[in-house]
């Protein structure tokens, strides 16, 4: 018998299907993974010099395939797939590719500040899809008021470069807007078939689809490109790839699997700040007082968005 999506055993909370609020320990692993995440643009961008973004792309999901099947086999976990999986499967795998399809599309058509500023509502976006199809993972007034303050932190950080606006901007910010969307809803679907699948058959199906889709369109657009296999480029792999499309994405899945991902994804909002702090380290670029003033209300917003509210509180 095929597993249920959802698991209804005993030891599961009625309520949340077992999913509870970040505990100390599990906001500490968010943040870590918040902070990998963040350097992920850094490590993109200099990948980016030897390869390009198509090839880049699959080169990356393929390392991280073979961490997850590392992963799976020393964990002595069932690769067979059960009829009833096939189907949510694929849907997360399409819904995986489109999302990346629309932020990589979009992102050449809008400014970097743009960029961060649209793809970091993705939290809000989880927010809102937990709300109607999450038990027990309701917004409650006090969290959407923490989750704006916190997205406005990050608003704070990039505002200087949102403020240099472009008629040409606007598809851009459309589909990333589209891809953040896409993002929240796919964290979601994470969490919600990850009570009843395994963790490693959902980031085998998003990896095989994000392989064949990268691979197929490289052929296509990158065929005459220039391939440099740099000390620069195998670095930018290695962190792209290993930590965060393989162990980042092992422990993304992990929290979403037994936390309420409107919970999890809020830490998500750090990522810009902690992106500004690595490009100041790492690339040298100046930072302002802009940076500490979103970091403030970063904190605050994700601390407010954390509280653990009375069950009979007003939700939105």
């Amino acid at each position: 018998m095929p597993p249920k999506l959802i698991d209804e055993s005993p030891r599961y909370s009625s309520k949340t299907n077992g999913r509870q609020p970040l505990s100390v320990k599990a906001g500490v692993l968010a943040l870590v993974l918040s902070t990998m995440w963040a350097g992920n643009p850094v490590a993109n961008k200099a990948g980016l010099e030897d390869a390009g973004p198509l090839r880049l792309g699959w080169l990356r999901f393929v390392l991280g395939a073979v961490v997850v099947l590392i992963y799976a086999i020393a964990t002595r976990q069932s690769f067979k797939i059960y009829r009833g999986e096939l189907l949510p499967l694929t849907l997360l795998g399409v819904l995986f590719t489109v999302q990346l399809g629309f932020m990589n599309v979009g992102q050449d058509y809008t400014s970097a500040g743009h960029a961060v500023v649209v793809t970091s509502t993705f939290p809000l976006w989880t927010g809102v899809f937990a709300h109607f199809f999450v038990p027990g993972d309701q917004m409650s007034r006090t969290r959407t008021f923490g989750t704006l303050i916190a997205y406005s932190g990050v608003v704070a950080v990039f505002y200087k470069s949102f403020a240099i606006s472009n008629a040409d901007f606007v598809v851009g910010d459309l589909l990333l807007l589209g891809s953040a969307i896409l993002l929240g809803g796919r964290q979601v679907l994470l969490s919600q078939l990850g009570q009843g699948i395994d963790q490693h058959k959902l980031l085998i199906a998003q990896s095989v689809f994000g392989i064949f889709t990268f691979i197929v369109a490289s052929l296509i657009f990158e065929s005459n490109e220039p391939f440099v296999l740099t000390t620069r480029l195998v670095v930018a792999l290695l962190y792209t790839g290993v930590l965060i499309a393989g162990l980042g994405f092992i422990g993304q899945t992990w929290l979403l699997k037994r936390y309420l991902p409107s919970r999890v994804t809020v830490i998500s909002l750090s990522q810009p700040v902690f992106g500004v702090l690595f490009s100041w380290w790492i690339l040298g670029e100046s930072v302002g007082g802009e940076l500490y003033i979103g970091a403030i209300l970063v904190v605050l917003g994700s601390a407010l968005a954390q509280r653990k509210t009375k069950q009979m509180e007003s939700s939105i």
